[in-house]
């Protein structure tokens, strides 16, 4: 398959959901959770978290743009200022998929999708109780990109994750909670770690073979 802009732009739209949506390969699944100032609790799946830097500690995440449903997760973020980011394990997959339905605001997907909520350090958003590692943020900035969708920007308030899925250089290991990752909208994956490789310095570049085909 070799396909050009314009054959892109006449491909039947589910199908060119599905292509784009899947073609940046395997994304982490989490779990964003919020709550709003009257207390209602929203969880939704995103697969668009990444890492904008370690000191300070910031993570972003897109907002789709909004139609005639509400964003309840953005507008709560906003709202509050707080929200939870939550590691999906392949244990309970199918309970986070299906937080992607557009309930009412004031119902709950922790308790249509019977998703365990706690509280930790003093956060006004819920974490999801089955994830092995949670992550608390406060909202520090968004951005309005040009094809309608929102870029969230946050810091890293606090990390909750099991000691023995840690090394000593500070590296987390995925499989050891079963970490599953995201391709497209609804097609989950399990991790295996292949290797692990040391901070890349130039004189300690390997020499590599030709690769011969």
């Amino acid at each position: 398959m070799n396909l050009d802009s314009h054959q892109i732009e006449q491909l039947e739209k589910i199908y060119r959901l599905n292509l784009i949506n899947s073609i940046t390969g395997i994304k982490p699944a989490n779990l964003i959770g919020t709550r709003s100032a009257a207390n209602e609790d929203n969880l939704a799946i995103f697969s668009s978290l990444v890492n904008l830097g370690s000191n300070p500690a910031q993570l972003g995440f897109i907002v789709r743009p909004e139609t005639d449903v509400p964003r309840n997760t953005f507008e709560n973020i906003i709202e509050t200022g707080f929200y939870t980011i939550n590691h999906v394990s392949e244990s309970f997959i199918k309970k986070a998929h299906f937080t992607s339905a557009k309930l009412d605001k004031g119902i709950s997907e922790f308790d249509v999708m019977n998703i365990g909520r706690e509280f930790s350090n003093g956060f006004h958003a819920p974490f999801v109780k089955e994830s092995a590692v949670k992550i608390g943020m406060k909202y520090q900035e968004s951005f309005s990109l040009r094809n309608g969708c929102t870029f969230v920007v946050g810091s890293v308030e606090l990390i909750i994750l099991p000691d023995e899925a840690i090394n000593e250089y500070g590296q987390l290991d995925l499989t050891h909670y079963g970490c599953a990752g995201l391709s497209g909208l609804n097609t989950y994956y399990g991790f295996q770690k292949l290797a692990s490789f040391p901070y890349v310095r130039v004189h300690e570049i390997p020499e590599f073979k030709e690769n011969k085909q």
